[in-house]
């Protein structure tokens, strides 16, 4: 068997065309583009990397980018009077705040003092909890764009077992909660799970979210799995995933690449959510497939 190659790039580039069309009707009817505000405190390499990615993307689809850059040593108050700023502006539909943060700045503090109805990260623990509970909030753009990946290549998700590889508040938990929407029977596993690779082996679909290089081998799947690799991670040999997809793609049904699977997803659905934020505070209806 050799798994099908699910195409990230393409996914994404789709969905942030059907976001730019919607951000032109939005415009002709708002008198405004939506604005998307990013801070990205020092001079991180790969953060910075990341920020230039999202205001590319912002552009392209039409809407306002307001990149904030801070030096490294600003202070806790200074970041969260800047937050506060963003809170008020009219302009600004969503903000972003670039993790990791500085050691002097406390994450989980700048988080919760994002307005949640402008948190198009899906941080804050009021989204959280919407989501936790069924209720419409912004949801982790990662596992967000990992669900629509499924639901194009899988269709209805109804009744297949899910293992998901990761606990974390960014990814694990929130993709847990999403396929439980989707009537999946959903594990969540981590590197202390006893018996991991049979725990995996029994799953329909494998979210790979751990952060550990290649860790997920092609023998601790079931034959004909659908499996979405987030991970990133840099080693000599350049970037890989959590899944080691040289054995994985012999076993898979379909699998996700690193790079060019969960990423740009991620991204688009960042624009996604941007736009929906601006269309809640308007009065906006959108296309209900975005």
């Amino acid at each position: 068997m050799t798994a099908r190659v699910i195409d990230g790039k393409a996914a994404g580039a789709a969905l942030r065309e059907r976001v730019a069309a919607e951000v032109e009707r939005f415009r002709a009817t708002a008198g405004r583009a939506p604005g998307l505000a990013v801070v990205l405190v020092g001079e991180d390499t790969a953060s910075a990397v990341y920020v230039r990615s999202k205001g590319k993307a912002t552009r392209e689809a039409g809407m306002e980018s307001f990149e904030h850059r801070l030096p490294v040593e600003t202070t806790e108050q200074e970041l969260l009077a800047l937050v506060d700023r963003l809170n008020a502006d009219p302009a600004v539909d969503g903000i972003l705040v670039q993790l990791p943060l500085p050691s002097q700045i406390d994450e989980r503090r700048v988080i919760t003092s994002i307005d949640p109805d402008k948190d198009v990260d899906g941080f804050h623990p009021a989204n959280a909890g919407r989501l936790a509970v069924g209720l419409a909030g912004f949801v982790p753009c990662t596992p967000l764009g990992c669900l629509k990946l499924l639901e194009s290549e899988l269709g209805d998700l109804s009744g297949k077992s899910a293992v998901v590889i990761g606990r974390s508040n960014i990814v694990g938990k929130p993709m847990a909660l999403l396929l439980l929407q989707q009537s999946c029977t959903v594990t969540i596993a981590h590197s202390r799970t006893r018996d991991l690779p049979d725990v995996v082996r029994q799953a329909d679909i494998v979210v790979a979210a751990v952060g550990r290089p290649q860790m997920v081998k092609g023998d601790w799947l079931k034959p004909g799995a659908t499996v979405i690799d987030v991970g990133i991670n840099r080693t000599e040999a350049g970037l890989v995933g959590d899944v080691d997809f040289p054995s994985a793609s012999a076993v898979a049904g379909a699998i996700t690449p690193v790079p060019g699977g969960v990423g740009p997803m991620t991204i688009a659905c960042l624009i996604r959510n941007t736009l929906v934020s601006a269309a809640r505070r308007e009065g906006f209806a959108i296309d209900g497939a975005l």
